[in-house]
């Protein structure tokens, strides 16, 4: 079966701090040519006053990747979507959902959805300077501001007035006094059923699913009712399920990559960077994850945190680490079953 008009949001990694920058999103990218990555949070304030090469540069092989801003002033914003639409991003997204207290002391954030007409400035502000979509992820809802029609009257500001299409949708509540972010992860309810509704009532505007999303066939399932999926922790728990996503929810016909493969690619990626001045450090540990549930897996991630500090431009270290592990295509954890089919784990993990 061919599936048609596929959204470009149909299966993406969420931008989470010290986890989706370049090197995450160039190994991601080795293993699913369909996903859309998303950079960290990136506030206009460090565009506007810092180094903004530093932040904006990525690597040709990510694309399709978004941009991520943290702001509220709307010429800021607008300034800094321009900079990222001429380094080449595919989006700029709009952080209307980070609950931290920095974040609100910045006074942007998920404490926006307070505000929607400044929210709809924002977008309607960096509209008019680029041509890629300008999207916004957003919540539910914050502390008391948690009901459906709040929710509803939200989206109905920043797409009329802001111009605003595609909505990314984290289905929990944001409280903004007493939640810690990893707490606001966990704790306020998940609420699945308002993204459904919310696409129900504005079938011509896109919203994207995300929160606790953690098998492939949870999502496909979700893909029946919304456009499009969006995960986050479960993209670096256990990284190696996204060799899967292609053929699982897009039917791409190209076989799976093997994990032999994404190493040796991505160990040419790295000799590469190290070559214009990375630091190997830098750029193993999105490989963490990789191997979990492989013989020796253990030893592997131990010899990296160990080695790549100290010998911080020799690529010999993962060379060395790979040797460490068993046959490169088991799992003996039963985690990438789990993701793949949503089974309970057999095993208990030996790795």
């Amino acid at each position: 079966m061919i599936l048609k008009q596929i959204s470009p949001w149909r299966f993406c990694v969420a931008p989470m701090l010290d986890w989706t920058d370049s090197h995450y999103r160039v190994l991601a990218r080795l293993m699913t040519r369909h996903t859309r990555l998303y950079t960290e949070m990136v506030t206009t304030g460090a565009l506007m006053h810092g180094d903004s090469a530093r932040h904006l540069r990525f690597n040709a092989s990510e694309h399709a990747v978004a941009l991520q801003l943290g702001g509220s002033d709307a010429s800021a914003l607008a300034q800094s979507a321009a900079l990222g639409a001429q380094y080449g991003y595919d989006e700029i997204n709009l952080n209307v959902g980070c609950p931290s207290d920095r974040v609100q002391n910045g006074a942007f954030g998920a404490c926006l959805m307070a505000t929607p007409q400044i929210v709809a400035m924002g977008v309607r502000a960096m509209r008019a300077e680029v041509a890629v979509p300008v999207t916004v992820k957003t919540r539910i809802g914050i502390d008391r501001l948690d009901s459906f029609d709040e929710f509803s009257r939200f989206i109905d500001t920043v797409a009329g007035q802001g111009g605003c299409e595609v909505f990314i949708i984290h289905a929990r509540k944001a409280w903004l006094d007493g939640l810690s972010p990893k707490q606001n992860r966990e704790i306020p309810p998940l609420r699945w059923d308002f993204v459904h509704r919310i696409q129900a009532e504005f079938p011509e505007l896109t919203f994207v699913l995300n929160g606790k999303l953690e098998t492939l066939p949870q999502m496909a399932e979700q893909l029946n009712m919304v456009p499009g999926v969006m995960v986050g922790r479960a993209a670096y728990q256990h990284i190696d399920w996204l060799r899967f996503v292609d053929q699982t929810l897009f039917n791409a016909t190209c076989p799976v990559i093997s994990r032999t493969e994404v190493i040796q690619q991505y160990l040419k990626y790295l000799e590469v960077q190290l070559e214009q001045g990375q630091t190997l450090h830098s750029m193993t540990k999105p490989l963490l994850t990789l191997v979990n549930g492989l013989p020796g897996a253990r030893q592997f991630r131990r010899h990296l945190s160990e080695q790549a500090p100290k010998r911080s431009r020799d690529a010999d270290v993962l060379r060395e680490a790979v040797g460490m592990l068993g046959d490169f295509e088991s799992d003996q954890s039963g985690e990438l079953q789990w993701r793949l089919t949503g089974q309970p784990l057999p095993l208990a993990s030996t790795g």
